[in-house]
């Protein structure tokens, strides 16, 4: 077989859509099916399950950090075993749509923390005002951590045509956001909200699934 140095069809370059799942662990049986020539992220634009979080920021990051345990032997300068004890998957990106409802995604707050309606509260709206209102609540001791499902609609590899699209599917059964989430006001940059999922795998010790699909298939 003649050397080649690679194919650059199967080099990715784009933006990821992202969905959340408002609550509660994903399991497969929640995902809306392959339909040929339908591409997925219209599939879940079309599931009341999943909300599509908009535009995001410094694109889509998934982080496998693996732990390992040494065994040293008096015998060796250097270790004789590496075994491994325990991994952890991280999921990092940006919202750009700065809506009080990614801002709850963001600070894994509870789906009753985000009210919509007409607000008489005074000192902050008039009477018959509509508001949308997010409680900065700090929770309570035993408190469940929210999760939320995540799945994220990118590019894929591969001949990539109108009749014969690629695309990665990527899907985290069970996300929290543990990390800092900064909120904003400047005169000269946008307010995004910089996320970062940490992944939990399932009863069956899967985080989720990537997935290479072909659109007219």
């Amino acid at each position: 077989m003649a050397y080649t140095a690679g194919e650059a069809k199967q080099i990715i370059v784009g933006a990821a859509a992202l969905f959340v799942k408002e609550a509660g662990e994903l399991a497969l049986a929640d995902l809306p099916v392959f339909t040929s020539g339908t591409g997925y992220a219209e599939a879940l634009s079309s599931d009341t399950d999943f909300r599509n979080v908009g535009f995001t920021t410094n694109g889509l990051e998934l982080q496998f950090q693996p732990d390992f345990g040494e065994v040293q032997v008096d015998q060796l300068l250097d270790v004789a075993k590496l075994y491994k004890q325990g991994m952890q998957v991280n999921l990092r990106t940006a919202f750009a749509e700065s809506t009080l409802k990614n801002l709850l995604v963001a600070i894994a707050g509870l789906e009753s923390d985000l009210k919509t309606g007409t607000s008489s509260a005074p000192g902050i709206t008039g009477t018959g005002a509509t508001t949308t209102t997010l409680d900065l609540s700090s929770g309570r001791l035993g408190e469940c951590p929210v999760e939320r499902g995540l799945v994220a609609v990118g590019p894929g590899t591969g001949d990539c045509t109108a009749a014969n699209g690629k695309e990665r599917i990527y899907v985290a059964f069970r996300a929290l956001s543990m990390d800092t989430v900064t909120v904003s006001a400047k005169r000269d940059s946008a307010s995004t909200f910089e996320v970062s999922f940490r992944l939990l795998p399932n009863g069956t010790g899967s985080y989720g699934r990537i997935v290479d699909r072909t659109v007219g298939v």
